[in-house]
């Protein structure tokens, strides 16, 4: 869970009928059967008057100032050239939709290096930074089972498991560090 959020117990919904007392791993409810859209228009209605803006002046928060990371704009261009502007995993090559992935973050003393990076479709960045997918030191891609678990499928991803990278740089010291691989593996790689 992302977000969770509580009500008071005034507002708590009924419990479905077919909810069992004995639920173990959670329970989830698809829309397209009669108890999930009920308690799908439930839910909607009950946040409706929650996140309504009636005001122009609470759209948004207040301004913030942020810091900027120094040379991340030059790491993307190095990073999306070396790929030849086509997804490590993929070979995907529709721009807008590709990211330059550190291995080791940056915010963890991981430079804007080449070799430190990867370039990944935004749902495989997200896979990757998260720890439900890695890549091995010989550049296969490896898929956590825990996708499976934490969400209950995965289908898409578990196909490229055991494959090698489709998309490398051509010059050896842009290719992935495996002294960043390891990092990748034994630091944020969830098995």
């Amino acid at each position: 869970m992302a977000e969770p959020f509580f009500w008071d117990e005034k507002d708590w919904i009924p419990i479905p009928k077919n909810w069992s007392k004995n639920i173990v791993q959670g329970k989830t409810y698809d829309t397209s059967t009669y108890e999930g859209m009920s308690l799908f228009k439930v839910v909607s209605e009950k946040l409706k008057d929650q996140f309504e803006v009636h005001d122009e002046d609470e759209r948004f928060g207040k301004p913030q100032l942020i810091r900027p990371r120094l040379g991340q704009g030059g790491f993307r261009i190095l990073v999306t050239e070396a790929y030849h502007r086509k997804c490590a995993i993929t070979g995907e090559k529709t721009l807008p939709v590709l990211d330059a992935s550190h291995i080791k973050p940056y915010g963890l003393d991981g430079p804007h290096r080449t070799s430190n990076g990867l370039l990944l479709r935004q749902d495989l960045h997200t896979l990757f930074d998260r720890g439900y997918m890695t890549i091995d030191e010989d550049y296969k891609i490896i898929v956590s089972r825990r996708i499976k678990e934490d969400y209950g499928n995965g289908k898409e991803y578990y196909a490229y498991h055991g494959s090698r990278l489709v998309t490398l740089p051509d010059m050896d010291i842009n290719k992935p560090s495996k002294e960043f691989l390891t990092w990748h593996n034994e630091n944020v790689y969830c098995g």
